[in-house]
């Protein structure tokens, strides 16, 4: 299945804005198209679950320990945290990497840092 992002309330626009801008056919709901203006994080785990969509935030403070209580009890499509003083740019980038490069499938029940992705090195026989 076709990765589908839900940004939490706390996700700066420009990333939101910058991955659709890059790749049109991205399905990234914002936060305020979800009104998750108020809602609990338990609340936007739920949403994002029955969306089926992986959440994106920036919240490293709750989402991590609510994500555990949640998943013990629902599956989960996925938290992406992306650390709030990354560069835009790099968000983006990240973003689209685990758009193109991976299924829904792969991010379910976990929480996983952007960019967590290490740089793969092809050693090519010359």
């Amino acid at each position: 299945m076709k990765i589908r992002f839900l940004a939490d309330n706390d996700l700066r626009k420009a990333i939101l804005r910058g991955a659709v801008r890059q790749a049109p056919d991205l399905d990234f709901r914002s936060a305020q198209s979800a009104r998750l203006d108020g809602v609990s994080d338990l609340g936007v785990l739920a949403l994002a679950a029955d969306e089926e969509r992986i959440l994106v935030s920036h919240d490293f403070q709750t989402m991590p320990e609510t994500f555990g209580k949640f998943t013990y009890r629902v599956r989960s499509p996925g938290v992406l945290l992306i650390a709030r003083d990354l560069p835009v740019g790099r968000a983006v980038e990240s973003l689209l990497l685990v758009w193109e490069a991976s299924s829904a499938e792969d991010w379910a029940d976990r929480v996983s840092l952007v960019p967590s992705l290490a740089t793969i090195v092809i050693n090519r026989p010359e």
